[in-house]
Formats: structure tokens, sequence, C-alpha cells
């Protein structure tokens, strides 16, 4: 027995009278709504109502029951209606799992829109450096940088990952430009410490088709992304920075790309989710924006031109210095 729906049913018969209009109501037959109240009946042991041809009246234990049920059946019913209007509308609650530097730099100014175009919606976002799951942060929906998630959820890759070798104006001025990967072990250079290790990253670089990792001496080391951009941009070292971080600087002009020949590309940025059919509309709405404002987005990646541009210029500055 349904008791749920079985005490439905008799609320809807002790409100109206009659079986056959509580039928009628709920959308069922009169026979199985009586039906239902008996098995309500003998489930608890009492009669609920009094029955003749002609009417319909509770007993003492079935007005007692009435009395009991009707406020739980109000919220349970104004609970299933705050759920239906959340697959209907762009409204509630929306927790956000993100990485502090993607955060900051790629994430937030889309969010901020996103806000603003859904007053609605209230965004909690947890950003964390660490690799977590959205089970373990209770999150809608999530970012990582670097290969997809693999712990089940739907994962849909937004931007490619350059990563840049680059230096402010001040310091190429001050120190000199590395032409090759070896002169750069003569250089000042910045660190990045993982989050999750603690080890310094290595930099990579594509050399003869494969990538090669090299351990960089680091002059300034910070596990904060950001600050080693402002390292960089201050001139106090030379940066192997994300594209995400590094791009709107080298169009401004406020840094320059370095040897872009061995630039290397292998991971992503991603948001991952549950399946879509399981969310409400105001998480599915959110994906959807959030793709449609990042996914392949060339502000926050050089563009082949640039990266051919890039690599012409390097190649001409190297020509010189030969002849010279």
């Amino acid at each position: 027995m349904n008791e749920v729906r079985a005490i439905s049913v008799f609320v809807r018969a002790a409100t109206l009278g009659s079986f056959r209009r509580a039928a009628a109501d709920l959308g069922i037959s009169p026979q199985a709504a009586s039906h239902a109240v008996m098995q309500l009946e003998k489930s608890l042991g009492v009669r609920l109502f009094h029955r003749t041809t002609r009417k319909l009246s509770l007993t003492e234990e079935g007005q007692k029951l009435l009395q009991g049920v009707e406020p739980a059946l109000a919220m349970l019913s104004s609970a299933i209606d705050d759920a239906r209007r959340s697959g209907e509308e762009v409204a509630g609650p929306l927790r956000i799992s993100a990485p502090t530097a993607l955060g900051r730099t790629a994430l937030w100014p889309s969010i901020l829109e996103f806000a603003a175009l859904y007053p609605e919606v209230q965004i909690d976002i947890r950003f964390d450096d660490h690799f977590t799951d959205l089970v373990s942060d209770r999150a809608d929906v999530g970012f990582r940088g670097g290969s997809p998630p693999s712990e089940g959820a739907i994962a849909r890759r937004l931007l490619p990952i350059q990563l840049i070798v680059c230096a402010s104006p001040t310091y190429l001025e001050r120190y000199g430009t590395p032409k090759t990967v070896d002169e750069l072990d003569a250089h000042r250079c910045s660190g990045y410490r993982r989050a999750n290790t603690g080890k310094q990253a290595p930099w990579e670089f594509m050399v003869g088709g494969e990538i090669v990792y090299r351990e960089m001496a680091a002059s300034v080391c910070s596990n904060d992304i950001d600050a080693e951009t402002e390292a960089v941009l201050a001139g106090v070292a030379i940066g192997q920075l994300g594209s995400f971080s590094a791009v709107s600087h080298i169009r401004a002009g406020r840094l320059v790309p370095l040897l872009t020949q061995h630039l290397t590309q292998r991971e992503s940025i991603y948001v991952y989710y549950r399946r879509r059919t399981e969310q409400p509309l105001r998480v599915r709405t959110f994906i959807d924006f959030i793709v449609a404002r990042l996914a392949d987005n060339s502000q926050f990646f050089l563009t082949a031109e640039e990266l051919v541009t890039s690599t012409s210029r390097s190649s001409r500055a190297r020509s010189r210095r030969t002849a010279a």
C-alpha cells in the first residue's frame, strides 16, 4: 500500500464528503479511492469513516487523523511544488567548485555576468586548487585545469591551456632575451609550487615533436599563479605561464612571448557536472551560459596566427644576431 497516496485520498474524501468527488479531484476511479481508504483503515486497525448510501462522515479516529496529517500534507505539497518550480525557473542555490587561478582570470567575469542576468540564483562558489570532486565539494558544477575529471562526471572541454614562456619588456631590456631553451639556465626564472604535492612544477617544451620537461632553478617561487604572474609582470623573472593568465598581458604589450616554437598545449580547462537530466534548470542554464561564453574563446589563448607571427619574429632576431 502506498500510504502517502492513501492518506491523500482520505484527506480529499474527508474534505469533499464523497469518494466519488475525491476520485474525480485526484484523477482516479471511485473504486480506487474507496479501496485506498479501506487499505489504510486495515493498516491502522481503525475505522476512519461512517459510510451510508447518502453520506460519508468522519469517525472520531478519522477526525484525529485528519487534524494530524493536514499540516504535513500541506508541507509536502509545498515541497513538491518548489521542486517542480526548480525545474521550470532559473532560481535557487548554485554551488560551484573551481581552482583559484582559473577562477579569478578566466571564470569569475563570466560568473558575475551570469549572476547579473539571473538575480534569483544564489551563487556559492568555492575556490580551491586541490583536486576535488562534485560529491566531496557538494557542488553542482565544477571546473578543472589539466586532464578531464575521471570520477564519473560528464566533462566538457572549454579552453586549451598553452604554457607560454614570457617576460616583461623591462626584464628583457635589463637581462637580454633567451633564444634557446638552454639559454634559460642563465636567466632568472619564476616557479609555481603545486597545491596537491607541494612540489615545484617543471617547465615543459615541445622539442622535435616530443614534450621535454626541465627543472628550473626559481629566483621567485609561489603556490599562487596570480602572484607568479605579478612577479613576471614586475620584471623580476621570466615565467612559463598558463595562457589564461598571460594572453591579455601579451596582447597589451605588458609581456613578450618567448620561444613560442617550443610552446606546449597538452592540457585544457574543463567544466564538469552530473547528468543534465538530473539537474534543475538553473544548473543547466549556467552550464549552457559558460559553454557559450568560454568554449574555444580566443580571448584566453594565442591563436595560430599569433603563434606564427611570434615565431617569425624570434627567427628574424636569431638571424640578425648570427649575421652580426
